[in-house]
């Protein structure tokens, strides 16, 4: 397995569509994967820490959990699959471990809130990342207002319709 860290959301100019760019952890390449605009939105909360007044499903699942005492040792992305990306997350319980289906999108959401490992299996980053040459070497963090601006941006200017394609 390959660890990554969320580099981006991002939006796709041609398809309008939300994507998540997950970059290796001491390596060049990135893995794309496209969502949808409530997973960008709750990618987004986490991003910057915003508590909502009552728990939002990613909160709520992290709570579940934790309230079951069980902790996410992992997120993992293992597969693609007729162009849909499949994820799991690696849950402890105990001596127990437990695997649980998920998709990328909310596997990562749930990964920044509980701040757990976002991992990426080896084959899929050999077949499916891009190398990706950072404009400014110097600046190993992304600029997070900038990011969140351009996905505000997308969220105020997208229709249900859009995603009718």
């Amino acid at each position: 397995m390959v660890e990554v860290i969320l580099r981006a959301v991002r939006v796709d100019v041609g398809s309008s569509t939300p994507l998540l760019l997950l970059e290796e952890v001491g390596g060049n390449r990135v893995l794309p994967i496209f969502i949808g605009a409530p997973e960008a939105t709750a990618i987004a909360y986490a991003l910057q820490e915003v508590v909502a007044p009552r728990p939002m499903s990613h909160d709520l699942l992290g709570n579940v959990i934790t309230a079951l005492g069980a902790k996410v040792f992992a997120v993992e992305i293992i597969e693609l699959v007729d162009n849909t990306f499949y994820a799991s997350l690696r849950l402890i319980a105990g001596e127990r471990e437990i695997v649980v289906s998920a998709r990328p999108s909310d596997a990562v959401a749930l990964a920044l809130r509980v701040k757990a490992p976002i991992l990426v299996a080896d084959d899929l980053m050999e077949a499916e990342g891009q190398v990706y040459v950072r404009e400014d070497e110097d600046d190993e963090d992304p600029d997070e207002d900038s990011l969140l601006a351009e996905l505000r941006d997308f969220l105020d200017t997208v229709r249900p319709e859009d995603f009718d394609q």
